[in-house]
Order: structure tokens, then C-alpha cells, then sequence
């Protein structure tokens, strides 16, 4: 089950963040920090009412934000469609014991189903450089990929945007 997240569940989000992000040090990805997600960014999606969860057996999973913001970073990109109507992805993550089987899927189903529903004109996000896995996860998708961008704070490589216009 997919839902708005609480306030409530804000410990339980960060826990599987964290193992989300322990996961992707494995494997060399230094994507997520012990500073993002925070509690603080992740409190600001719920009170926005952007910040999803997936439930499986009443166990928090996934989350997944859907957001009408447009980042400071997202501005000086050339993307495919005007910014006027337009979802922006972000925090998408699953539990490591949770992956491979379908559900960051379904989480991106529901975001898209969630565009359609409120006719918007596209979907953008963007993904670590180094997280090839990503990359063709959206590839898949359909998403068309286009310029860089860069979150110092984060990491010294750059975050590929990516746009589906639907």
C-alpha cells in the first residue's frame, strides 16, 4: 500500500533510509550522506504533504517525494517542457531487503499515475552519476536524460537530470 506519509512515522523513515544508504556505501555509491535525507527534509515533505510511503505487511519499505517545487539547482537546466506544470522526484528509496522485487516499480507507477491524474505535463528528477543502476532504472521508464547538475554538500560528482513528458 502506498500512502502519505506522518509525522509520526519520521524514526522508521529515517531508519530505512539509513540502510538504504549503508547498502549503496557496499557497493561504492556514496549517494546519501549522514546528512541527507534528514529528519528536517523529510518533516518539510510530510507538512507538504509530498512525502510518500510504501507499506508492506504494515512494515514502512519505500519512500518516494512528489513534489511541485522546482529546486534552485533545477533552473539553469534545459528541459524538455515549460516549467509551468511539471512533478519533481526525490528521496525515491527501498529497503535493501526489500529491492529487486518490484517495488522502487511501483513506487514510480504511483508517481506517474499521480501526474497523469493532475494532468501534468512531465516528470523530472535526478540521480547520483555514480548509481548506474539508477540511471537505467529511469532509462527504462523512458525518461530522457539530460544535462548535469551539482550538490557540493553531497558529492563531488554530478547528479544527471532526467525528464519524462507525458
Amino acid at each position: 500500500m502506498i500512502r502519505r506519509a506522518k509525522l509520526s512515522e519520521i524514526t522508521d523513515i529515517l531508519l530505512m533510509t539509513k540502510a538504504c544508504t549503508q547498502f549503496m556505501e557496499s557497493q561504492g555509491i556514496y549517494q546519501w550522506t549522514q546528512d541527507y535525507p534528514s529528519r528536517e527534509i523529510f518533516n518539510n515533505d510530510i507538512k507538504r504533504k509530498e512525502l510518500f510511503v510504501l507499506l508492506k505487511d504494515n512494515r514502512l519499505i519505500g519512500t518516494i517525494v512528489i513534489s511541485t517545487l522546482m529546486d534552485e539547482e533545477y533552473k539553469p537546466v534545459k528541459w524538455l517542457t515549460p516549467n509551468d506544470n511539471n512533478i519533481y522526484i526525490h528521496r525515491l528509496g527501498v529497503h535493501p531487503e526489500y529491492q529487486g522485487q518490484g517495488n522502487a516499480q511501483q513506487l514510480m507507477n504511483f508517481a506517474e499515475n499521480y501526474a497523469r491524474e493532475n494532468n501534468v505535463s512531465s516528470i523530472r528528477l535526478d540521480t547520483f552519476s555514480q548509481n548506474k543502476r539508477n540511471q537505467k532504472f529511469y532509462e527504462k521508464r523512458g525518461y530522457q536524460k539530460l544535462e548535469n547538475i551539482f550538490f557540493p554538500k553531497q558529492s563531488k560528482h554530478p547528479f544527471p537530470c532526467y525528464e519524462l513528458v507525458l
